[in-house]
């Protein structure tokens, strides 16, 4: 077998074997097929797409790559979610406690974050003494204990990933649906759980810019997880507005916080409920009202704060700042921006205020940046709202005043005022399954 031989394949347009496939990885993450020639394949796939066969046979190339996690010393059915990246996304900090409450268990692996998305273990990591590292035993024994536990991600998880999507940043290969599926479904296959549901966020602040083409990842996804024998679902959910008010680490945690007391802004409650709802419901705890009954009701009986307390408590995390958000380390200078005229906010770029945010020392420019974890911005008005002259659209947070020009200015330029009221955009466009697509 040749890679040449290979390339020429794809290139015309033909169908890869499950061992041509196995093939190509083994000698890529070996050493043996140069990234000259890896590039090509990966060009030839942008071009002529991969049919189902050949998505699934090279997602599971790819997860058994490395590591496959054994998550059998976990009691109970396991019910991961994985989000496609947002802004403000701090969904995992309320769904997990709420489904762990439930009597599902959430044993999950998180990414930091880089560029203008958050990570879900920068936000933990907020947190004073949270640890997000743990061994393969205490994160066992945290989840049979809690319900719940979200570390980073460790050890060798798909390793021929990392090398794929370090050729795919620079080859302009990145946004191919079939070579999403298989870096994002890898690792959740790599990682063990029984069922997966997908949050796949589409618009200004998500990679998939179109519902279209965010339907058309999901169902990629979906497909290859059911065939791998996962029970799956998928919701694409709005990213053309952040999502809640704040966006930063320690401002996100307390949103969160306040969600699961039931005080939360109702954009993020919302999404929330569904996405809880859809995970119980892969887990077979009834139907979907039922789901989204038992949902609602451990956020109304304080149930899954308990479980988010237990979790910080179990992972060293001080929960003090749970129980009492206003005890979280304030940010030493505050800037508003203000409207400058009057009108109706039309459009918000979620993108532009992650990348103000991270401006402030919210996020990272490198993996090696160290994170500000006060840094952020709280949204005092968001699309849809009327606004005069003069009104406080936000306040930004910082611990070095100096960065607060560059990122006003960026904050700014994200935020659209009109005389027109725009049309008001569900939170949920649709949601796929195995049996098919339903749009909200």
């Amino acid at each position: 077998m040749r890679m040449y031989d290979l390339i020429m394949k794809k290139r015309n347009g033909e169908a890869l074997t499950k061992e041509e496939i196995q093939y190509m990885i083994t000698e890529y993450v070996d050493g043996k097929i140069p990234d000259y020639q890896m590039s090509a394949f990966l060009m030839a796939v942008y071009f002529k797409g991969m049919n189902e066969e050949e998505t699934l046979a090279m997602t599971q190339a790819v997860a058994h790559s490395g590591d496959m996690v054994d998550l059998s010393g976990i009691e109970g059915m396991k019910v991961d979610k994985h989000s496609t990246g947002g802004v403000g996304d701090k969904t995992t900090l309320v769904i997990a406690p709420i489904v762990a409450s439930c009597g599902v268990k959430v044993a999950k692996m998180s990414g930091r974050g880089l560029g203008h998305t958050g990570g879900t273990v920068d936000k933990m990591e907020a947190i004073p003494g949270m640890r997000t590292s743990l061994d393969r035993e205490e994160f066992f024994d945290v989840v049979n204990k809690t319900g719940l536990s979200v570390i980073g991600q460790s050890g060798n998880l798909a390793p021929a990933d990392k090398k794929l999507y370090a050729l795919r940043d620079v080859t302009a290969t990145v946004d191919s649906i079939p070579l999403i599926a298989v870096s994002i479904m890898s690792k959740k296959l790599a990682a063990g759980n029984d069922g997966i549901l997908l949050d796949v966020k589409t618009g200004s602040g998500a990679f998939m810019k179109t519902v279209e083409d965010s339907i058309a990842l999901a169902k990629e996804m979906v497909s290859i997880g059911e065939n791998a024998g996962k029970k799956m679902a998928a919701l694409i959910t709005n990213m053309d507005i952040p999502l809640g008010h704040n966006i930063g680490n320690s401002l996100e945690v307390i949103e969160a916080v306040e969600t699961l007391k039931g005080k939360g802004p109702a954009d993020l409650t919302e999404v929330c409920l569904q996405l809880a709802s859809n995970m119980l419901y892969l887990a077979g705890k009834g139907t979907e009202e039922a789901c989204r009954a038992l949902a609602e009701n451990a956020i109304r009986s304080g149930a899954a704060l308990e479980r988010l307390v237990a979790m910080v408590e179990a992972q060293g995390g001080d929960s003090e700042v749970i129980l009492n958000p206003e005890k979280f380390e304030k940010a030493p200078y505050v800037y508003e921006v203000k409207a400058e005229k009057d009108g109706y906010i039309t459009h918000i770029d979620a993108e532009g205020c992650g990348i103000a945010s991270a401006m402030l020392g919210a996020g990272r420019e490198t993996k090696e940046s160290e994170i500000d974890y006060t840094a952020g911005i709280i949204l005092h008005k968001k699309t849809g709202e009327k606004v005069e002259k003069g009104d406080v659209l936000a306040a930004l947070y910082t611990s070095k005043e100096e960065l607060f020009e560059a990122a006003a200015e960026k904050y700014k330029k994200s935020i659209f005022i009109e005389e027109e009221a725009p049309k008001k955009e569900p939170l949920v466009y649709a949601r796929v399954t195995p049996k098919g697509i339903e749009k909200y």
